[in-house]
């Protein structure tokens, strides 16, 4: 009798509902919207069952008010957004869903401290997600229909606009075409940033209540529209979340429609200006406005934020004026987060204003791979640092406690990655003391495995499935002189997986240029020297580009590599030391196209050591902030399977640029394939230039026929090849080269001794 009077409970309450709620669905359905395509309708449902995976229930309640803003105002009706106001109910009982407001002010009226309270003449979208045996028959057959994706294992949204009329009863309607577009681009960004949410220390309220308080938080992504939305002329928008509602932002003339509002807080009263000494024993800082070198003890900084250092009152003023007085709450914010972004469980001195006495307090000044974090070898060319002794050397005579070993974890109950989430889990899994400042140069790699283990789709599945994974690192500069620690990414890898990094960058020594290292049994790093545009084409197709502490802002050159990225259509992350930092790097993102689908959060792999920079106070540290971009494939794909295809199928539309020449590698060689169909090998050409540059190309046999098909490559090959040991094979369309590694005997090739072209006529092999 329990057991059926449970059942019967619990049937009631799913077709009636209890709690949070305005019950269950009113029999509206997608189809009937006018103008909608069905694929639409698959989106809205796929993303829908996305949001029900990250389970936001578990920590929401009615009580948490979310603000939405999508896009401009001026790209609504009525030039406003729609609905600006979220709740989700179904935490504490009642319906399962979320609630979307007109105003704030509407989502306080209608909650109760037990259930939803109808307000007359009050509107509002609802997306309940309902049990299908309990829904209208004209939804269960658009289900059945179209084959839409379930919410978890057997519940579907169902999505009406509802309004509560003065009699106390409900009026529904089926929500507009635009109104849907509104509810898609929330249900896409609200999965990424509701788990960014940091949870604090309740103070007041209830007693005995439940409900978790959060910090005050906004962030802003790109959300990508699906085809059927796309050919309506919109591509992306940018979807700011914020908790509490209410943030204050201005638009400016200038924005696109898919551009990010810009956001601020009211700046302070013109008139308070507070000569505040920075308390600071550093040496010269650089005053913002002027430039002017100022010593630490009589710089002077903002009486507002605190962030920002002049030299005198007159700058601080002529500042305000000019740009500070806009960005002034904006800094304030940041500096508020100092406090939550210093990583307080370690015992060595986490600051380092200047660097060289923090060196010498750790005994480790001058020493080991620690000589790249002051300026005392600046005149030695990154990765040429003159190396003596073994790895407690390069640690800087460390302790042997002190740092680590280059060994596997002594774990032989995990067979699979180590999935960790922050340093405390990795000192404790290295067995290193809390007084160890290896963290500091650990930064770099675990900040790469954090990427391609906790953050990248695709990178991870192919380390799960024991696969290598190609890492493009751009702008590498100190990293190149701590290759040891890049050591660790093999050990966290745990006997399963690989991971090749090519290393792209100007400040590459030219006689380390085509070289490659392995570093352990499992990570493999190539070093080429060149801007990332110009040598791309000579590399292996990546699967996740990554660039720590990029600084997108400073560097031209960066507006190449970004279009080069944009159009490989691969996973792209980046590092940066400050906020501020990260929000003009942003837009400099946005300006070249790209979807910032991973919003800026803190790096659990941060360095611990603050930095102090010349003209600022704000909060910064070595890749203290990652975010980046995923690869999105249209919705006609299956995510899941294309994720699994090889590498060089991952264009979009799974289209091959011309002339695309595949690299693989093996222990002995390198091998280039090309599908070069329909040519007679007679009229194929392999060619060696200059000892370095391999030419591929179709040439006609005599002035009287072509060639079926064009082909002219170049490319230059890696470092220590056997040029003479080169085989060339064509069979069946395809032309693969082979080129032998010098792996065992070494001998040096007079450039002068060589032909300008050496040609080997590829022949069936």
């Amino acid at each position: 009798m329990d057991l059926h009077l449970k059942s019967l409970f619990g049937r009631f309450q799913e077709q009636f509902g209890s709690g949070p709620g305005l019950g269950p669905g009113s029999g509206t359905c997608l189809m009937r919207v006018d103008g909608i395509a069905p694929n639409f309708i698959k989106s809205l449902y796929r993303a829908s069952a996305a949001l029900y995976r990250t389970e936001p229930w578990k920590r929401l309640r009615p009580g948490h008010y979310f603000g939405v803003r999508i896009g401009k105002d001026s790209d609504w009706t009525g030039k406003k957004q729609p609905f600006p106001c979220v709740q989700f109910i179904g935490g504490d009982g009642g319906d399962v869903g979320f609630y979307m407001f007109r105003s704030e002010n509407d989502a306080k009226k209608m909650t109760g401290p037990r259930e939803t309270i109808c307000v007359p003449n009050v509107e509002l979208l609802r997306v309940t997600y309902e049990v299908e045996s309990l829904m209208f028959p004209s939804n269960r057959k658009m289900i059945r229909t179209l084959s839409l994706e379930a919410s978890g294992t057997d519940r579907f949204p169902v999505i009406d606009v509802t309004r509560c009329m003065p009699g106390g009863d409900l009026r529904f309607r089926n929500p507009t075409f635009e109104e849907l577009r509104f509810v898609y681009a929330f249900m896409k960004a609200i999965s990424m940033v509701h788990p960014l949410l940091e949870q604090m220390e309740k103070e007041g309220g209830p007693k005995y209540s439940t409900m978790a308080y959060f910090e005050p938080f906004i962030e802003t992504v790109d959300v990508q529209w699906p085809p059927e939305v796309a050919n309506r002329g919109y591509d992306l928008v940018a979807v700011t979340i914020s908790h509490p509602p209410g943030q204050a932002y201005e638009e400016k003339g200038s924005m696109s429609a898919g551009s990010t509002p810009t956001k601020y807080r009211e700046p302070p009263g013109e008139g308070t200006f507070n000569e505040t000494k920075v308390y600071s024993s550093a040496g010269l800082r650089q005053c913002a406005m002027c430039d002017k070198d100022v010593h630490g003890e009589q710089s002077l900084c903002c009486g507002q934020c605190r962030a920002v250092i002049y030299c005198s009152s007159f700058c601080q003023k002529q500042h305000w004026s000019d740009t500070h007085k806009s960005m002034c709450g904006l800094y304030k914010a940041m500096m508020e987060r100092e406090e939550e972004l210093a990583i307080k469980i370690f015992m060595f001195p986490c600051s380092d204003d200047q660097p060289c006495k923090w060196l010498e307090s750790l005994s480790i000044h001058q020493k080991g791979m620690w000589r790249r974090k002051c300026s005392c070898y600046s005149h030695c060319p990154f990765g040429l640092l003159p190396v003596k002794g073994g790895l407690q050397e390069l640690w800087g005579g460390l302790d042997e406690s002190e740092y680590p070993h280059d060994s596997p974890f002594n774990n032989h109950y995990v067979s699979s990655p180590f999935l960790l989430s922050g340093w405390l889990e990795y000192y404790n899994l290295r067995s290193l003391p809390l007084s160890s400042p290896v963290a500091d140069i650990l930064s770099h790699p675990l900040t790469v495995y954090h990427i391609l283990t906790t953050l990248n789709i695709s990178s991870k599945n192919l380390i799960l499935k024991g696969k290598e994974v190609i890492v493009h690192y751009l702008g590498p500069e100190g990293e190149l002189d701590w290759m040891p620690a890049f050591a660790e990414v093999g050990h966290l890898l745990n006997g399963l997986g690989n991971v090749q990094i090519v290393m792209v960058g100007p400040e590459v020594p030219t006689n380390l240029s085509g070289t490659t290292s392995g570093i352990g049994s499992r990570v493999r790093v190539n070093l080429v020297r060149g801007v990332y545009q110009v040598e791309a084409s000579y590399l292996p197709t990546p699967h996740v580009v990554i660039a720590l502490n990029s600084g997108l802002e400073r560097y031209s050159s960066w507006g190449g590599a970004l279009d080069l990225i944009k159009s490989m259509a691969v996973p792209a992350f980046f590092t940066d030391q400050s906020e501020v930092s990260c929000v003009n790097a942003k837009q400099v993102l946005r300006n070249a196209g790209l979807h910032i689908t991973q919003p800026v959060t803190p790096n659990p792999f941060r360095s611990p050591v603050k930095n102090l920079t010349p003209s600022s106070n704000l909060p910064s540290y070595i890749n203290g902030f990652v975010f980046g971009q995923q690869m999105e494939f249209p919705a006609s794909h299956s995510v899941p399977r294309q994720y699994l295809l090889p590498s060089h199928l991952l264009f979009p539309h799974n289209f091959i640029p011309e002339n695309y020449v595949h690299w693989t590698e093996t222990p002995e060689s390198h091998i280039f394939s090309a599908d070069i169909p329909g040519v007679r090998k007679e009229e194929l050409r392999v060619e060696v230039e200059d000892s370095r540059y391999l030419i591929i190309r179709t040439e006609a046999i005599d002035e009287s026929t072509e060639p079926a098909r064009k082909f002219n490559r170049k490319f230059r090959m890696p470092g220590r090849v056997d040029i003479d040991g080169i085989l060339a094979g064509y069979e069946n369309g395809v032309l693969t080269i082979t080129v032998p590694r010098l792996i065992r005997r070494v001998f040096h090739i007079d450039p002068a001794a060589m032909p300008d072209r050496l040609e080997v006529t590829a022949r069936a092999a």
